[in-house]
């Protein structure tokens, strides 16, 4: 009888132990994984996605976009055991509609577009033995080419295309192969290779535009903004993204436009030769580095003058470059100013907060990080945060002049032939021109250039003649369909382009210039 009562007990402890456990697990958001959201779309998982989602679980999240918007769903993936929705679902609500419950096999819609601009998910579990559970994506009504973060090149058999890719795509699993440069293999997931070409932030997604092209043999993997492509083999198609032109590097001749924070004792520089002077890139030198990065030199620099104030879209980094010396710089922040300015810190976009961003991963390969929004300024520190053994750093800055015209961009093409010429018709994105009436106008050579002339000649003269009151007075220049002007076609529709800039005669706070465009072609 002592027995048996000592074992009720030990029964009645495991219940009570087990208890808490059930009541927290049932909690709604317990169930909820990978979600980001910014302003107008967002991407949002089940738990452990793509591994199989918890026992008992419940995920209660409501989502918007702003109000006098439709509300646009995308599933990606939906993996649900359960074949009759009992305790295991995934449901939609609203104040007068409810979508679902949705599981097993049964027939999903991949795209629910909403009447309002707020809807709550729900995804419940019950037990079960597999399943991945959800991947959805959203977006305002604003973007009905919205995709998901799963979709690939090969999805779409269109040359050219344009798509819309939500927030939150960087770290959802699926590989990509390949680097901005050369193109990514067609089988690579679209929007997390945007982010990793510098198109998109991940912390906002944005607009892209793709164009297939011939395969290559082989694809060289690179780091990049966080995200690691890896080398690829042999495919039939890759895809570029159109850039926005201004990503050539910015070199740097003189010694004195590099400079760093440590006194070097002379003879023990003379010694190494890793000076700041040897901090440029394209150098074969050693890197800059310091002589004892055992203390914390979270406060030490690399200073870069770039003699004027430029346009900087990014900066690629590398480290020793020397396998004797295993030193990299594993996470820097970046602080810029201009003349008369303070120094000012690169922050986030959605959060504010300073920008810690991914160096090296080891001495020798290089790692890419853009800056969306760009910087224009004239000075730039590079400060390590983190790095392996000893700080050393080479560095090459990306970016183009800053001049009238070259935040509005236009883009032609440079042939029109079938997909047996894919290799020479890349489509550029190229600065515009601005006339003196003010209307931007794309740069084209050859013939067409002394055509454009001849056009803006004439009407000039039937303006004057206008004005005089002649018989010419009624008659209006024509537009031609060689001159179209197209938005900035891998950005948001409400905010096409960000760049952070400061007074050049007194110190100013840090400014968001927010650029709109169509996307119509005029």
């Amino acid at each position: 009888m002592g027995a048996g009562a000592a074992g009720h007990g030990l029964l009645a402890l495991l219940l009570v132990a087990a208890a808490p456990l059930r009541l927290r697990a049932d909690r709604p958001g317990d169930g909820c994984g990978h979600i980001v959201s910014y302003l107008d779309s967002g991407t949002m998982t089940s738990k452990n996605y793509p591994r199989t989602y918890p026992n008992h679980t419940t995920c209660e999240k409501t989502i918007t976009v702003p109000k006098g918007k439709k509300l646009i769903l995308r599933l990606g993936d939906l993996d649900i055991e359960s074949q009759t929705c009992a305790s295991d679902y995934l449901l939609f609500t609203n104040n007068s509609h409810e979508y679902g419950p949705y599981c097993g096999s049964m027939n999903v819609p991949k795209e629910l577009v909403l009447d309002t601009n707020e809807i709550t998910v729900r995804f419940a579990s019950g037990s079960h033995t597999s399943g991945r559970g959800f991947l959805l994506t959203y977006a305002s009504s604003d973007h009905p080419d919205l995709i998901t973060c799963l979709d690939r090149a090969n999805h779409f058999s269109e040359i050219e295309y344009s798509k819309f890719c939500p927030a939150g795509c960087r770290d959802i699993a699926g590989d990509i192969f390949g680097n901005m440069m050369d193109g990514y293999r067609d089988n690579s997931l679209l929007c997390k290779a945007a982010v990793h070409a510098g198109i998109i932030a991940d912390e906002m997604g944005g607009q892209i535009s793709v164009f297939q092209h011939k395969g290559l043999s082989r694809y060289q993997g690179i780091l990049a903004n966080g995200v690691l492509s890896r080398d690829g083999s042999l495919s039939d198609k890759r895809f570029l993204f159109a850039s926005n032109g201004c990503s050539t590097s910015l070199r740097l001749e003189a010694d004195g436009q590099v400079r760093d924070s440590w006194q070097w004792d002379d003879e023990f520089r003379e010694q190494v030769h890793w000076s700041s002077g040897h901090a440029r890139r394209q150098d074969h030198s050693p890197s800059w580095s310091l002589a004892d990065s055992s203390k914390n030199h979270k406060q030490e620099w690399l200073e870069i003058d770039l003699g004027e104030e430029k346009k900087i879209t990014g900066i690629r980094t590398t480290e020793s470059a020397y396998p004797n010396f295993n030193f990299y710089v594993k996470s820097f922040m970046m602080n810029f100013k201009n003349n008369n300015s303070r120094w000012r810190t690169y922050k986030g976009i959605v959060n504010k907060e300073k920008k810690v961003f991914r160096g090296n991963l080891n001495f020798r390969d290089p790692v890419m990080n853009n800056f969306i929004p760009p910087i224009v300024a004239r000075y730039l520190r590079v400060i390590p945060q983190t790095w392996y053994q000893k700080i050393a750093l080479k560095v090459e800055l990306l970016g183009c002049p800053v001049t009238q015209g070259n935040d509005s961009l236009v883009w032609r093409k440079t042939s029109s032939d079938s997909t047996e010429r894919e290799d020479e018709t890349i489509t550029k994105l190229i600065p515009s021109g601005e006339m003196s009436t003010g209307a931007n106008i794309a740069i084209v050579a050859g013939p067409l250039l002394l055509l454009a002339l001849l056009i803006v000649g004439i009407s000039a003269v039937l303006k004057k003649r206008k004005k005089k009151g002649t018989p010419f007075a009624s008659v209006k220049a024509s537009k031609t369909d060689c001159w179209k002007q197209i938005k900035y076609p891998f950005t948001r529709h409400q905010s096409a382009e960000f760049t952070i800039s400061y007074d050049n005669e007194k110190e100013a706070t840090q400014k968001l210039d927010l650029i709109t465009r169509d996307m119509a072609v005029h």
